[in-house]
């Protein structure tokens, strides 16, 4: 009997939502089994596993790959229960925002001259075309990074490979070194990338307050004929 991230991997690639990611070889050659056969065998030996398993997809169902418009790179979801919910940054615990996701707020309402917001949920950016996507899609209670170098790294550099030569405009905002790095896998003849230092406090830096990011990308949407992004989040 397969574990609960293999049936959650199961029930995604049943999901229309998700044709276009399916065709990445990740999905085709046996390295998002794998992978999940892995994070089931940690849950096997007693391990408690974050987000839960019917949201690890969470950021590939909610964008499909067609719809996608803004990348937003993460690194693992939130190690403690009831904060992560599959996509990267967001929040749905009921505790202060975390550091990280507090300073990218506070900057998308200084750049956008509106209020700060109360709610760290960024469903609504997600569901406009913004792939919010984690460098690991699990992690484990209480231990942040464990699931790093289980294979999800894969899924990454393929999705962002996918998007620069599929889509004819995305704006690519990649934050902080890993995610940086990623930046060559982006055609920038057709892409625009807006690189910036982490959010994080302990970016000693401090190289991504007052980088605009946000109105930016919208501004370059714009000029591609798109939709520009609701950043807002208590509308």
């Amino acid at each position: 009997m397969s574990g609960p991230i293999a049936q959650a991997l199961a029930k995604f690639s049943r999901n229309k939502q998700a044709a276009g990611w399916l065709k990445l070889p990740f999905f085709r050659d046996g390295s998002a089994d794998r992978v999940a056969e892995r994070v089931d065998a940690v849950i096997a030996a007693g391990g408690h596993v974050l987000p839960p398993p019917d949201l690890v997809f969470s950021s590939l169902t909610l964008t499909p790959l067609d719809k996608v418009k803004v990348v937003i790179l993460g690194q693992d979801p939130y190690p403690t229960p009831g904060d992560a919910h599959g996509l990267a940054f967001s929040y749905r615990g009921s505790r202060r925002l975390p550091a990280s996701l507090r300073t990218i707020l506070a900057e998308m309402a200084a750049d956008l001259d509106v209020p700060m917001p109360k709610s760290g949920d960024l469903t609504k950016w997600a569901e406009q075309g913004v792939l919010l996507l984690n460098t690991a899609l699990t992690v484990e209670k209480g231990k942040s990074g464990a699931h790093m170098k289980f294979g999800w790294s894969e899924l990454v550099d393929q999705a962002i490979t996918a998007i620069s030569e599929q889509q004819s405009a995305v704006v690519f905002l990649l934050w902080g070194g890993p995610a940086r790095k990623r930046a060559a896998l982006v055609d920038r003849k057709k892409h625009l990338v807006i690189e910036a230092g982490h959010p994080s406090p302990l970016n000693r830096l401090n190289d991504f307050k007052g980088t605009r990011p946000f109105s930016r990308a919208n501004a370059w949407l714009v000029e591609k004929s798109l939709e520009p992004v609701d950043w807002r989040l208590d509308t």
